[in-house]
């Protein structure tokens, strides 16, 4: 199957491509947007992809579900453009940081910004989980955790420390702590400084670090 995506990423997923789940979920997204509105739009679905190439890669975050109220989703985690309020959850990241951050600045970087599931339906959260998006997803994070060394994967939350439990934290850094979502973040997320520890890792193994 021919899909638009950066050419680092497709010499890695190629065999993904061809596989019958994402056939099966190829076709649910086509309908899913001949039939209704969903997020983010068609040509920014594989946008964290475009942004940050497979071997360009330094830091991993991982989100759930894209935003799904119009103007918010762009194919990156926690990210909106800047004409568009900020989510709480991208509030109390900036809370952490001391400032909102560029979070283009940051896939420039080599941030992979990667949700679990990269469509949504309008006005309903979750609505494409269980569709194949995961597992798609989970062979990105298994590409890069063989492929590569000396990664930064941040999880945030029970689902994403649930999807990166197999990363082999010999060879990657994992950082673990609440997500910054308001129903947690005062549980945990605060005070955690994953971006701090981030750069402290990727200077102890002599890349540069992220200017969050």
């Amino acid at each position: 199957m021919e899909v638009k995506i950066e050419p680092t990423w497709k010499a890695v997923l190629d065999q993904e491509f061809e596989k019958p789940y994402f056939v099966q979920l190829t076709d649910f997204v086509r309908a899913a947007y001949r039939n209704g509105t969903c997020y983010p739009p068609a040509g920014k679905i594989f946008a964290a992809f475009d942004r940050t190439p497979f071997d360009k890669v330094k830091v991993v975050i991982l989100g759930q579900d894209p935003y799904h109220e119009p103007g918010q989703a762009q194919g990156l985690c926690f990210y909106v453009p800047p004409e568009i309020q900020a989510p709480p959850s991208l509030v109390n990241i900036a809370k952490e940081l001391g400032h909102m951050p560029n979070l283009l600045s940051w896939t420039d970087q080599g941030v992979l910004l990667l949700n679990a599931t990269l469509t949504v339906e309008a006005h309903k959260a979750g609505s494409h989980q269980g569709k194949g998006w995961e597992v798609f997803t989970d062979a990105v994070i298994h590409a890069l955790a063989s492929e590569r060394e000396n990664l930064v994967f941040i999880l945030w939350g029970s689902y994403a420390q649930k999807k990166g439990a197999f990363i082999d934290e010999t060879r990657h850094c994992v950082i673990k702590s609440a997500h910054p979502s308001p129903l947690s973040a005062y549980r945990g997320f605060f005070g955690s400084h994953p971006f701090a520890k981030a750069n402290a890792y990727l200077q102890e193994h002599g890349q540069q670090p992220i200017e969050w």
